[in-house]
């Protein structure tokens, strides 16, 4: 961040982390403006008066970008570039006290569900009747729908349900009304997202709902795509396999998180599904659904994890050549029943599997999007740099897959927000470059 001059009567959110806190600050945001504030969303030149920083706390990395963003605010603070400092987000939630300790120049900080504490310290009214408004910043064309809070999940490795508590759904009338508003605002893609989205509607409901939210959601007018991000594997609800197959709304394309193949590893996660259930879930999904492209990530360095398993999970991946694919290395985390596991894989092993496991996805990733060429698919245009637009097919999501390239020329004008049918002229590991098919 380059900062130097200070502007009153604004309040500046910075965010980091996902999609979710990203939402999260988005109804922040809304909820101030409505309270008449001027709200600027991750500053790049200037510093207001007051800056509120939403925290990720997920794993080590992320928790150190966290900490040394409140810091460097700190550091501004003490300078007299800004007069007051609130943290909030997950990273707060967690390490409140110990945080309060050691950085004394935050003025409060906040937990995950504390919203309307912190409105009341900037002496702001928290609206209960904005259900519905959100003044979203992602491109004002697709938007993130966060359909619960929470996870009832036991994986040993993640800490989440510390910061985020037990899943608690979002009633299908208040996300319906969510979603008109956004789509009355020119959003045209809907990516639902959760900490588990299969689990929806158990708490409200005593029943996985899921599938019904579906229904409702591609029945609003003015919305293109709707984008399943964060499924879980175990319990999985097959019968939402027939409205993603059916509804055109619904992209062919599913974040579906296996994390490990391996059964003494899935074991020792607390994964609550075995590695011949994971498979036949792959294939059950691909089955019904033709063409389905996968998002899915790996967790590799985890206690016990040896060398053949980890083995055993390079050939699942060679085997299954998922669409899309991430990888993460094991941090140990407090609190977590894998805490008591120790740290037992050494770092530089730990690089060393997440590097393969990525080299061997780059090449499927090439192979697959070989197989592209000379396709036609419909591209949603989400930017334009330099001399290149910017799009998705149905098969990716924002910020995470693939990209779409379009060679800006005086013959070549296309609109941000706008579907283009394209043909694929060239691709490589994670980009296909396209022209419009006229």
């Amino acid at each position: 961040m380059k900062t130097k001059k200070q502007i009153s009567n604004k309040i500046q959110i910075v965010t980091l982390g996902c999609s979710k806190n990203w939402v999260d600050s988005e109804n922040l945001i809304t909820q101030l403006k409505y309270n008449q504030f001027e709200v600027e969303h991750n500053p790049i030149k200037e510093v207001s008066q007051t800056v509120i920083i939403n925290t990720c706390g997920f794993i080590d990395r992320a928790k150190e970008e966290s900490i040394n963003t409140i810091l460097e605010y700190a550091g501004l603070k003490k300078q007299g570039q800004l007069e007051k400092l609130y943290v909030t987000g997950c990273l707060s939630q967690r390490y409140k006290e110990s945080l309060e300790d050691e950085i004394p120049e935050v003025d409060a900080f906040f937990g995950t569900m504390e919203m309307p504490g912190l409105l009341a310290k900037l002496n702001a009214n928290y609206k209960k009747e904005l259900v519905g408004e959100r003044i979203i910043s992602t491109p004002l064309h697709y938007a993130y729908l966060k359909i619960s809070e929470g996870c009832n999940r036991t994986c040993s490795f993640c800490a989440i349900p510390l910061m985020r508590g037990q899943h608690r759904s979002v009633p299908i009338e208040d996300l319906v009304l969510q979603a008109k508003h956004l789509a009355r605002n020119g959003v045209k893609e809907l990516i639902l997202i959760a900490q588990e989205l299969t689990y929806y509607g158990l708490d409200l409901y005593k029943k996985r709902a899921l599938n019904e939210l579906l229904q409702k959601l591609a029945e609003i007018d003015g919305i293109t795509w709707i984008r399943l991000h964060y499924a879980y594997p175990s319990k999985f609800p097959l019968e939402v396999l027939d409205i993603i197959r059916d509804e055109p709304k619904i992209c062919k394309y599913i974040d579906l998180p296996l994390q490990h193949i391996s059964d003494p590893v899935l074991s020792a996660m607390k994964r609550q599904i075995s590695k011949e259930e994971t498979i036949r879930l792959v294939n059950t999904i691909r089955d019904k659904i033709p063409g389905i492209h996968f998002r899915t990530t790996f967790l590799v360095g985890f206690p016990g994890e040896t060398e053949a398993c980890f083995e055993e999970l390079c050939q699942f991946v060679k085997e299954f050549r998922f669409e899309r694919m991430g990888v993460f290395q094991y941090s140990q985390e407090e609190d977590t029943s894998a805490y008591g596991l120790g740290d037992l894989v050494q770092a530089d092993t730990k690089e060393a599997r997440a590097a393969e496991l990525m080299a061997i996805q780059e090449s499927i990733s090439y192979d697959l999007n070989q197989q592209k060429l000379n396709k036609v698919y419909n591209v949603l245009i989400d930017k334009k740099e330099n001399n290149f637009y910017f799009g998705r097919t149905e098969f990716d999501s924002p910020e995470v897959d693939n990209d779409v390239l379009f060679e800006s020329t005086n013959k070549n004008y296309l609109r941000i927000g706008d579907f283009v049918n394209s043909r694929i002229i060239k691709a490589d590991a994670y980009d296909l470059i396209a022209i419009p098919e006229l």
